[in-house]
């Protein structure tokens, strides 16, 4: 378990992050047949019985009182690199930490991937997970306009980033996002080409014709926030699942664990009835003046690192489509791809089949690209 310490982290030219716990553990691969460990012949074994480090620090933002949530998972001793030094990013509702660093049948994604050496930090924008909430996320949702819209997330991913590179003394670093994150990611790689080593876009978003799921419930005046119930979360999962495989896309347990520790994150919120999580709205109105109005966030022409797009079948969040139609746009990255998972939904990450979308991600991550 993290053990709390008290003392800063002090960074030569970035403020100063509280460092809010650090520990020791042994990282195992065994018993992970759903992923596989042949990517890296002859390294995995001796790397799985390296300890793994893990810290959470408390970022600060541009604007005072705003703190950014971030963990980081590396084997200790490893010297960071900026193709194995990588950052993850969220979505439209829900915390990175929950997800990127979610134990299921023993492993998170973190986990993993630390085990193969890679240095790998996740963050909760503000308004998310253990990030300060806006004060706004205090008063009625109708009391104020939309919370974080996509240039303050951005901006919110800058300073993060920052942190990283001072930290571990890198020129660039792999940013990866998940749907929302993906826009955020890429907005961030194509204003800052010479920060980012690689860009992965997983459910990757584009123009739409009308709004996402995450906008579901959504009517009228936007306000600052919306409620999301585990019931409303799991009926936008299995969302344009064929009927007969639902029952075996999520292995018994793993959405329960899931959305215990994700709700949890929203104490304020778990005394509604039902319980809820409060999103911010700022996506869904950038959804509805961007996306859906032809306009998109980034100009995929000024990405200029490799990129992957990876995209599962049955995702009606970011439908295969939409990273279809993307991927040509990608003019001057060199080395880009775009793979498409069979029997899986926009979060594939927690499903049975999470093994493919971790594998194909690795495989683009530890390959060399001329």
């Amino acid at each position: 378990m993290l053990q709390p310490v008290q003392r800063r982290a002090v960074l030569a030219a970035a403020p100063a992050a509280s460092l809010i716990g650090t520990s020791l553990m042994g990282t195992s691969l065994v018993g992970t047949s759903l992923i596989g460990t042949s990517l890296m012949p002859g390294t995995a074994a001796a790397q799985a019985a390296a300890p793994v480090l893990t810290e959470e620090f408390m970022v600060p933002s541009k604007d005072a009182g705003i703190e950014l949530f971030l963990r980081n998972k590396r084997q200790e001793g490893v010297a960071s690199r900026p193709d194995r030094t990588l950052l993850f990013v969220h979505g439209a509702t829900y915390p990175a930490h929950t997800a990127f660093d979610l134990p299921l049948g023993g492993l998170s994604w973190m986990d993993y991937m630390a085990g193969r050496g890679f240095d790998v930090w996740c963050m909760d924008l503000r308004g998310y997970g253990r990030s300060s909430r806006p004060p706004e996320m205090a008063q009625p949702p109708e009391a104020n306009p939309p919370l974080v819209r996509g240039e303050l997330a951005v901006a919110d991913i800058a300073a993060v980033a920052a942190f990283i590179r001072q930290r571990r003394n890198l020129p660039k670093i792999v940013h990866m996002g998940w749907s929302w994150g993906t826009s955020l990611m890429a907005r961030f790689t194509a204003d800052n080409p010479e920060l980012v080593e690689r860009l992965v876009l997983y459910a990757p978003q584009w123009l739409r014709d009308g709004p996402s799921l995450a906008a579901a419930g959504t009517t009228g005046a936007l306000g600052a926030y919306r409620y999301v119930t585990q019931a409303q979360a799991r009926e936008r999962w299995l969302t344009g699942v064929p009927e007969a495989r639902r029952a075996a896309l999520i292995p018994p347990g793993w959405f329960e664990h899931w959305a215990g520790v994700t709700f949890a994150t929203d104490p304020e919120g778990q005394r509604r009835n039902p319980p809820a999580l409060r999103a911010p709205n700022g996506v869904v109105l950038d959804g509805q003046e961007f996306w859906q109005a032809g306009k998109p966030f980034y100009d995929p022409a000024r990405i200029t690192a490799p990129t992957l797009l990876v995209v599962a079948e049955w995702d009606r969040d970011t439908p295969p489509s939409m990273a279809n139609t993307l991927f040509p746009l990608l003019t001057a990255s060199p080395g880009k791809r775009l793979v498409q998972l069979a029997d899986g939904t926009h979060s594939i990450i927690m499903e049975r089949n999470r093994g493919a979308l971790f594998q194909a991600v690795q495989v683009f991550l530890e390959e060399a690209i001329a």
